[in-house]
């Protein structure tokens, strides 16, 4: 089901570019901006793993380094059939934990110091098999296809704004044309947004499934979720950006800045009670 939603979303997502080409009156301008969005986001597909990382000021670790934390990301990635990913500590007491990288064959995985000291290897267990279920679905692939369609909607609305401003609108048809091409220049940007968050929300919901089918212990994921909802919001990520955030776990952003439908996350309740109801 959260895989039949992605599709719907992303296909709203193309029709929405399609309608504000339409609108600018040619194909030229609708390739332009999708093309510039393509450029913008294939750089961030093939080097967004490297910024994020030492945005967070994440380190790589060995089985040396880390023993037990490393045989885990291992142990899990034999199981899924994966290949061992690049494993990181993030020097932060928040706790939280990511994934990322273009591929699974260039994956990495991160978890905060926090993290670790407040969760039960179980618990940790069923974080990492979240994270990793995200290597597994490409969901890196999928964030950055929504966002080059959004981004291309962004675009062309403004397109859109600036034409209907510099615009030759002389005639009342076409002065009404031009008002409802810019109506739609206006709206469009925002449900792409909307779009591409329920898009990220999708995501969250089957790596939740996904990594409680592969720890095994859906309860555990369930607990962990419980205990890092309460601990960010006592210890938030100062250090995280909005434009990071859907990558972690739980919300690393004060959740109170936030409302539920611009949230990259879904409600916590629900994905507690979705696990629970698995662990049954």
């Amino acid at each position: 089901m959260n895989r039949f939603k992605t599709a719907i979303l992303l296909t709203s997502l193309t029709l929405l570019m399609v309608a504000l080409g339409s609108a600018i009156g040619g194909e030229g301008g609708m390739y332009l901006a999708f093309f510039m969005a393509c450029a913008m986001n294939l750089f961030s597909y093939w080097f967004s793993d490297k910024i994020v990382l030492r945005m967070y000021g994440a380190k790589e670790i060995t089985e040396m380094d880390h023993p037990a934390f490393y045989g885990m990301i291992r142990r899990l990635s034999v199981q899924a059939g994966l290949p061992m990913p690049k494993v990181y500590i993030i020097p932060s007491e928040s706790p939280n934990a990511f994934a990322t990288g273009r591929n699974p064959e260039h994956a990495a995985v991160a978890a905060t110091q926090g993290i670790m000291r407040i969760l039960t290897p179980e618990e940790l267990e069923g974080v990492m098999a979240h994270e990793l279920s995200h290597v597994a679905n490409r969901d890196i692939l999928i964030s950055t296809i929504a966002a080059t369609i959004a981004g291309a909607v962004s675009m062309l609305g403004n397109m859109v704004q600036w034409a209907a401003i510099f615009g030759n609108r002389s005639d009342d048809e076409e002065g009404g044309s031009m008002m409802g091409s810019l109506a739609l220049a206006i709206i469009a940007p925002i449900a792409a947004m909307l779009i591409q968050l329920a898009v990220s929300r999708s995501r969250e919901y089957l790596a939740d499934e996904g990594g409680a089918r592969l720890c095994g212990h859906p309860r555990s994921l369930a607990n962990a979720l419980r205990k890092l909802d309460q601990a960010s919001r006592m210890l938030p990520m100062h250090e995280a950006r909005p434009a990071t955030a859907h990558m972690f776990i739980v919300n690393p952003l004060s959740a109170g800045a936030l409302m539920k439908l611009f949230s990259t996350h879904p409600p916590m309740e629900e994905r507690i009670a979705r696990l629970e109801r698995m662990g049954r």
